[in-house]
């Protein structure tokens, strides 16, 4: 029983590790930008977008698609730095232990 004891004080110590940090993911702010800084997005840890921001010369009304593109690619940009930041913070928490296929945490 007793390992059944300390497997049990390191779940919970798993536990607390990961409620800190998702608390560190709201609080992470991440830049991703596209058109050579024309356009950038700052996301959350958690992938919720912050902020947005667009230089003027490059909205032009006759060409929203552009825009558009820019703003998606930023986004993709901001997300895929979020994504290898959360995989390395779950890499200090679970101790190198490599999770499941698919076992994405926090979120």
């Amino acid at each position: 029983m007793k390992n059944l004891g300390q497997m049990m004080k390191q779940v919970q110590e798993m536990q607390e590790k990961m409620q800190s940090m998702q608390e560190q993911m709201e609080n992470l702010l991440v830049d991703g930008a596209s058109g050579a800084g024309m356009v950038s997005v700052t996301l959350n840890g958690k992938g919720i977008v912050r902020k947005i921001t667009i230089d003027p010369s490059i909205v032009d009304p006759k060409d929203v698609g552009l825009l558009e593109d820019l703003i998606v690619a930023a986004v993709n940009d901001a997300r895929t730095k979020v994504d290898a930041k959360v995989a390395e913070k779950m890499q200090e928490v679970s101790g190198g232990v490599a999770l499941p296929p698919g076992f994405n945490l926090p979120f």
